[in-house]
């Protein structure tokens, strides 16, 4: 394996990633697929003009387009080739950054249009001294949109000396036009297995005593990435002293021992508690980060979840032998609910510890709420259960389980068997549940219900007997709704107006029209200023007072005018009415500047009246009005 400045000067330290850098396509790992496209294009007279190298950081993308840079210009060569020899004036300083014909650029720190004006302005020019006039564009995804568009012409038809070399670890910023234009290679993530080797080779040239599992460990923290693997090894070095182990390492960057979380795992899965919080507490005090363990818990229910259905997956390169053996026996034991529910409940706890006060509390949290989840039943097999014995037959599977929760000693079912039994519940609710066992014995107590067939607790009471067979809800007493069905669609919006529901009874009034109504449902027209969750916030509301479900739908057609337009409807004829009237017309003929402001409807309280009393109404109302009344309805 070549490498780039093997010592560097005399006396200077050079950090492994910099040192062992390679300088040719012998020493690039992991890339097989483009090195053999490149051999071939090369060998075929097929070079492009244009190429976009991309992939995750530390994959090699810079190192690669300076060894393509090295393949087009080594002077030991009449032409390209994919051996160079990494010793003529060209090779050396392509690798020294200093070659006049092979320009960097780093487009994170050059984004703009004057920038990219430079490289067209230069590529009509012939090259110094080198074959080809390279340009490396690294973080290419950074110019603006701009600087693409400037570039896309000369990027399209270049002169015959000119290659154009992109790197990026964000491809899908590049604009379209511009990937189209270019030769495209996917730099891979290096396996681990590769990694370990390439590490272990590495080590051995420094004379470092380094462990296996401490390689496997820095393999699995680098990623799939080179430069991050052979800093990490750089590091651990120093730490050791020359010497590396494997709780070296662990110690160093903070990871718990992967036997322990295996055990954790396990532990968490059995319902076990108190064991759970131990194993956590003892990996937490020896400086594992629990945000750290959360992590590895993932990967160990992602890694258990292939198991199951990919056998194969279990020859991990970075697991040792005890831990494949224990890997094969957990998935075998864990059914597939527990390991989905377990990885849900994983990687939301794992938000909460990112952003919790203190992450070994929250930590600690998430694995009790896994643990007492863990005796949960199986909700498919429970409600297929209750569907065969029609809410009360079969015996569960499992063993009895006692009022003690995970943790507790004594005998009881867990996601580790698979069993389906009950599990031990606890919980307050509205409704009363009555559970009856095979053998004499029964829980009784308020409920906290039942949702997807699962039950979310049961309260006071014990359990006795065989097994839990049947739940039935008891008798729930009957109640008064507090308000009767609204016979009318403005007594609805009267009633949500006197609940206080001023917003929605806005609604109803002003922004819908009513297609068809009845006592329990509802078909409305609802305009552009609607809630979205109209339907919803009026069943709740309804739900609550009538104590009926009702239905609502919407129309996008038809429907009388809202309650706010025939009230300025009715205001409009009122007024109108009003305006023809004889007397008004009058008091307007002898004020013509006046204005009519209002019209109230006059009450005539006729409870007291005789009963040959005429009405006050029509003119004889008009004609009994007193001056006041005509100042206080005409601006005069």
């Amino acid at each position: 394996m070549s490498m780039e400045n093997g010592a560097g000067q005399e006396g200077e330290y050079r950090v492994l990633a910099r040192k062992y850098r390679p300088s040719d396509f012998d020493g690039l790992i992991g890339q097989e697929a483009m090195v053999r496209t490149l051999s071939n294009a090369i060998e075929a007279g097929r070079l492009a003009h244009a190429f976009v190298l991309t992939g995750v950081r530390g994959v090699g993308k810079t190192t690669t387009a300076r060894i393509m840079a090295k393949a087009l210009n080594c002077q030991s060569f009449d032409g390209p080739t994919m051996t160079p020899c990494g010793v003529c004036d060209a090779c050396v300083s392509i690798s020294e950054s200093r070659h006049v014909d092979v320009l960097e650029m780093d487009a994170a720190s050059r984004t703009g249009v004057d920038d990219v004006r430079e490289i067209i302005d230069s590529v009509r020019y012939a090259p110094v001294s080198a074959r080809y006039k390279v340009y490396i564009i690294d973080e290419v995804h950074m110019l603006t949109k701009q600087a693409f568009n400037a570039l896309l012409k000369t990027l399209e038809e270049p002169p015959a000396h000119v290659k154009f070399i992109f790197a990026t670890t964000e491809i899908r910023k590049l604009p379209v036009t511009v990937l189209s234009r270019c030769q495209r290679f996917d730099l891979r993530r290096i396996e681990p297995d590769v990694l370990v080797g390439h590490l272990k080779g590495i080590a051995d040239k420094e004379g470092a005593d380094i462990d296996d599992g401490a390689l496997a460990m820095i393999a699995r923290a680098a990623e799939g990435s080179v430069r991050d693997s052979l800093s990490l090894l750089d590091q651990a070095i120093a730490h050791g002293g020359g010497h590396v182990a494997g709780d070296a390492v662990r110690d160093m960057l903070g990871l718990a021992d992967r036997g322990q979380i295996l055990d954790l795992f396990e532990q968490v899965m059995k319902g076990e508690t108190a064991a759970t919080l131990d194993n956590l507490r003892r990996q937490y005090d020896r400086g594992a980060d629990p945000i750290v363990v959360l992590s590895d818990l993932l990967d160990v229910a992602h890694w258990l979840t292939r198991l199951k259905v990919v056998p194969d997956a279990g020859e991990d390169a970075l697991a040792s032998p005890a831990e494949r053996d224990q890997g094969r026996d957990m998935a075998a034991k864990l059914a597939m609910p527990a390991l989905t529910r377990a990885w849900q409940m994983l990687l939301k706890g794992l938000g909460e510890t990112r952003t919790a006060p203190s992450p070994i509390a929250a930590a600690e949290m998430v694995l009790i709420r896994l643990a007492f989840a863990a005796d949960l039943p199986n909700p498919a097999d429970l409600v297929k259960q209750l569907k065969q014995n029609g809410g009360a037959g079969a015996p569960a599977a499992g063993s009895p389980h006692g009022t003690a929760g995970p943790g507790a000693p004594g005998p009881g079912p867990s996601a580790m068997t698979g069993s389906t039994a009950a599990p031990p519940m606890s919980g307050t609710g509205p409704a009363r549940m009555t559970v009856t066992g095979a053998t004499t014995g029964s829980v009784s107590g308020p409920a906290a219900g039942l949702a997807a067939g699962t039950v979310a607790g049961l309260a006071a009471g014990t359990v006795s007997g065989a097994a839990v067979v049947a739940i039935r809800p008891d008798a729930a007493p009957e109640t008064t709704a507090p308000f009767p069905p609204p016979a009318t669609y403005e007594g609805l919006v009267d009633l949500f107006r006197s609940n206080k529901e001023v917003p929605l009874a806005v609604v109803l009034s002003d922004h819908v029209r009513l297609v068809a109504y009845a006592p329990g449902r509802i078909t409305l027209n609802p305009s552009a200023r609607a809630p979205a969750d109209l339907s919803l916030r009026m069943k709740q509301c309804l739900k609550t007072w009538t104590g009926m479900d009702w239905t609502i739908a919407f129309s996008s057609e038809g429907g009388d005018a809202s309650l706010r337009e025939q009230a300025q409807a009715r205001q409009q004829q009122i007024r109108d009415e009003a305006m023809a009237h004889p007397l008004v017309r009058s008091v307007l003929d002898v004020w013509p500047e006046a204005e009519l402001i209002s019209v109230r409807e006059e009450r005539v309280d006729t409870v007291d009246a005789p009963p040959d009393a005429p009405s006050d109404t029509g003119e004889a109302a008009y004609d009994d009005m007193g001056d006041a009344a005509l100042d206080d309805l005409f601006d005069l």
